[in-house]
């Protein structure tokens, strides 16, 4: 059993997590800040008014969020099938269901797809002292970092650091003071101690980052439990795999321009509507009146209230046109169509203008089907991160068998958008066309859970039981002869007739 670390060890792999953390930083929260509509980047100058600066507030037309839902929603998580079984593994009612993973893992998903990455740490609940064997904490990469070996294929973590939420020392107001809980994970043990918010990078008002460099630690401090799983216990949800030398960005990064674009344009929109859209009115052979004390004042103030008008025959009325909002309107439709193109987002998802309309139930599955094919993509990603928390959980229950499974694999339920009577019809052909058991078929079923499938599976049993059984009522008892039949009776007058033909009767 390998040694926990001392303090200068400690401290050297603290600097060296805090590093990492602080250079993914400034990404992660620009992220976090577009994604929760809090950045709108149009220029506001100093002596704007009020109505300047609610306008620039409405602007945020953001769609952000969505591209990150429109994935999210078709991934859910339905069970964990061993190579060669039928049913669930025992893992995943002792790990997956006793964690309430079925409401979680949707955290997890959007985190990684937000972010491009996504973390969740187990640990026995002997460790945390909690009474569940095998304890799953998902995490934001805001809150987690791991160094790798491998940034992008790497299975474990050498090193992982978790951080808590800020909070102020004991007898302590100022921000200054304020204090971080931080976990550092290495393949056997689990290290807690409590640092400055500032070391650790934590955004507190009032209270600037502070060097890491020559950290020091002090073993009286720090809480060193023992979780023996010869792995460090993180496991990486990456978004994809496809890009092998800066790794995955996540699906908003890319689009923060596109978003920028979209704000600005709104502006412009806003803009117009509230200043060039009223038509302005004009007068001419008026005369201006004037006040008690011969001040000219304004009677043709344009109003939506007012009604303007003139005593001299000479007065003219007229207006100027209004600034058409078609072009704004058309250009937010332009980009919104760039990002459903480039999301493979079904347009009519956004209602882009007039992108889709009068369209058949077979062209808009044709939409559909590049979405699906994303969802699918993301589907094998997290599948292979969901199949290695699961086993690691099989290794922190002692159960070797599954944690040696390297073939099991996550069933993913389907949401693909089809009416009921298309599945029933495409599954009945499956059954009687090309000879598949239709129980086989139960789980194809949109939206049926493994409980629905249990359940079906008792009550298919019970009816089987009474089939048997009213066959077994019907037969005769056991070792019965067969009744002994009674060849029928010859019709009355055939031997006579038979006689007086031989004999040679008349008529014979």
């Amino acid at each position: 059993m390998a040694e926990p670390m001392n303090a200068q060890e400690l401290a050297r792999v603290l600097q060296a997590l805090l590093a990492a953390r602080r250079a993914e930083a400034p990404r992660l929260n620009t992220i976090h800040a577009y994604v929760k509509n809090r950045v709108c980047d149009i220029y506001v100058p100093q002596s704007a008014t009020a109505e300047y600066r609610k306008l620039v507030e409405q602007a945020k037309f953001n769609i952000l969020p969505l591209l990150v839902s429109s994935v999210a929603q078709g991934l859910y998580v339905d069970g964990y099938r061993p190579s060669g079984a039928t049913g669930n593994a025992d893992v995943w009612g002792a790990v997956w269901q006793a964690n309430r993973m079925d409401a979680r893992q949707s955290g997890i998903h959007r985190t990684a797809l937000q972010y491009g990455v996504g973390y969740a740490v187990g640990l026995p609940g002997h460790v945390l002292d909690n009474e569940l064997p095998f304890v799953i904490t998902p995490y934001s990469p805001r809150r987690l970092t791991a160094l790798y070996d491998d940034p992008i294929h790497g299975e474990w973590p050498d090193y992982a650091v978790a951080v808590g939420i800020p909070r102020y020392k004991a007898g302590s107001v100022s921000p200054l003071d304020m204090v971080v809980t931080v976990m550092v994970l290495d393949d056997e043990y689990v290290y807690t101690v409590d640092l400055p918010a500032g070391i650790v990078g934590v955004p507190v008002d009032g209270v600037d980052p502070l060097p890491f460099e020559g950290l020091a630690i002090d073993t009286t401090q720090v809480q060193v439990r023992r979780h023996g799983l010869g792995v460090c216990p993180v496991v990486r949800y990456l978004e994809s795999y496809d890009d092998l030398d800066d790794g995955p960005q996540g699906v908003v990064y890319p689009f923060i321009p596109a978003q920028r674009r979209l704000n600005q344009t709104t502006f412009g929109l806003l803009m117009a509507q509230q200043h060039a859209v009223f038509r302005q009115r004009w007068v001419t052979g008026m005369a201006i009146p004037e006040d008690e004390d011969g001040n000219p004042y304004e009677p043709w103030n344009a109003a939506v209230n007012r009604i303007w008008h003139a005593e001299s025959p000479d007065t003219r009325f007229g207006d100027f046109e209004e600034t058409s909002l078609d072009g704004y309107l058309n250009s937010r439709d332009k980009d919104l169509l760039y990002i459903a193109s480039a999301r493979q987002i079904p347009p009519h998802t956004l209602v882009v203008g007039n992108a889709v309309s009068n369209v058949s139930a077979e062209a808009l599955a044709a939409l559909e089907a590049g979405h699906q094919l994303d969802i699918g993509e993301h589907k094998s990603a997290f599948g292979e991160a969901h199949e290695q928390l699961l086993r690691l959980g099989a290794l922190a229950i002692g159960d070797m068998k599954t944690w040696e499974d390297t073939s099991a694999q996550v069933v993913w339920r389907d949401t693909t958008p089809r009416s009921l009577a298309q599945i029933a019809d495409a599954l009945g052909k499956l059954a009687t066309q090309l000879d598949i058991p239709p129980r086989a078929l139960w789980e194809k079923i949109p939206g049926v859970t493994e409980q629905d499938i249990q359940r079906w599976e008792a009550l298919a049993g019970e009816r089987d039981a009474l089939g048997e059984l009213g066959t077994l009522l019907a037969a005769p008892p056991a070792g019965a002869e067969d009744p002994e039949v009674i060849p029928d009776a010859e019709p009355a007058g055939t031997e006579s007739d038979q006689a007086l033909s031989a004999a040679g009767a008349p008529g014979s």
